[in-house]
C-alpha cells in the first residue's frame, strides 16, 4: 500500500511538472505579448501624450513593459524550478508570479480609472494646452502633436476652429496673418491658415476633443484587457506551483 501511494504521488508530481512546464511556455509568450503592447503604446501611440495633463496613460504603458520583461525572465526561472524540483526556486517563482499579478492588476485598474476620467480631463485642459502652448518656446512637442492631431483626425481646435481666436500664437502676430494653424487646412501649404472658410479648413467637421478621446479610450481598453487577461491566467500558474511544491514536500518526507 505504501509503495502504491508513493507511485501515485510520483505520478502526480510528474503530471504537475508537465502542466507547469506547459503553463510556463504559454506564460513566456504572454509576457512577450504584454511587453509588445506596452512598447507599441509607447513607440507608436504616444504622439498625443504631451496633450494630456495626467501621466496615467504613460504609466500604464511602462508598467506593462516592465511586467512583460519580468514575466519572460520568470518563465525561464519557472522551467528551471519545475525540472530541478527545487522548492526554494518554486518559492521564488511563486513570489515573482504574485508580484507580476499585482503589477498587471494595477495597470488594468489604472487604465479603467483613467478611462472614466479622460472626458473630464480633456474638457478641462485640452483647449488651454492647444491655445497657450502651440508654437511657444519649449513646447515643440505640443506643437508637433497638435499639428498631427488636426491632420490625422481632420479636425480644427479643441471644440471647433473658433478656439484658435484665443491662441497666444495667433494673437502675438507671429502667425503671419493666420487665423488658424496650417494643420487645420484640408490641403496643407504654407500660409493656408490665413483663410478659415469651410472649403479650406476642417470647420464643419468639428473639434478634436471627441476624436482624441475616442482614440485614447480604444487603446486604454486594449491595455486594460491585456493586463487583466494575463493576470487571470497567472492565477492558474500560482495554483500549479503550490500543488507541485506540496507534492515535492510530501515526497521529501
Amino acid at each position: 500500500m505504501g509503495e502504491f501511494g508513493e507511485k501515485t504521488t510520483t505520478c502526480g508530481t510528474v503530471c504537475l511538472k508537465y502542466l507547469l512546464f506547459t503553463f510556463n511556455c504559454c506564460f513566456w509568450l504572454a509576457g512577450l505579448a504584454v511587453m509588445a503592447v506596452g512598447i507599441w503604446t509607447l513607440a507608436l501611440k504616444s504622439d498625443y501624450i504631451s496633450l494630456l495633463a495626467s501621466g496615467t496613460y504613460l504609466a500604464t504603458a511602462y508598467i506593462l513593459v516592465v511586467a512583460g520583461a519580468v514575466v519572460m525572465v520568470t518563465g525561464v526561472l519557472g522551467c528551471c524550478a519545475t525540472f530541478k524540483e527545487r522548492r526554494d526556486l518554486l518559492r521564488l517563482y511563486f513570489t515573482l508570479l504574485l508580484v507580476i499579478f499585482l503589477l498587471e492588476i494595477i495597470a488594468g485598474a489604472l487604465a479603467y480609472v483613467y478611462y472614466q476620467q479622460l472626458n473630464a480631463e480633456l474638457k478641462e485642459n485640452l483647449k488651454d494646452t492647444m491655445t497657450k502652448r502651440y508654437h511657444q518656446l519649449g513646447h515643440e512637442g505640443v506643437t508637433s502633436a497638435v499639428d498631427k492631431l488636426q491632420q490625422e483626425f481632420h479636425c480644427c481646435g479643441s471644440n471647433n476652429s473658433q478656439d484658435w481666436r484665443d491662441s497666444e500664437w495667433i494673437r502675438s502676430g507671429e502667425a503671419g496673418g493666420r487665423v488658424v494653424p496650417d494643420s487645420c487646412c484640408k490641403t496643407v501649404v504654407a500660409g493656408c491658415g490665413q483663410r478659415d472658410h469651410a472649403s479650406n479648413i476642417y470647420k464643419v467637421e468639428g473639434g478634436c476633443i471627441t476624436k482624441l478621446e475616442t482614440f485614447i479610450q480604444e487603446h486604454l481598453r486594449i491595455i486594460g484587457a491585456v493586463g487583466l487577461g494575463i493576470a487571470c491566467v497567472q492565477v492558474f500558474g500560482m495554483i500549479f506551483t503550490c500543488c507541485l511544491y506540496k507534492s515535492l514536500k510530501l515526497e521529501h518526507y
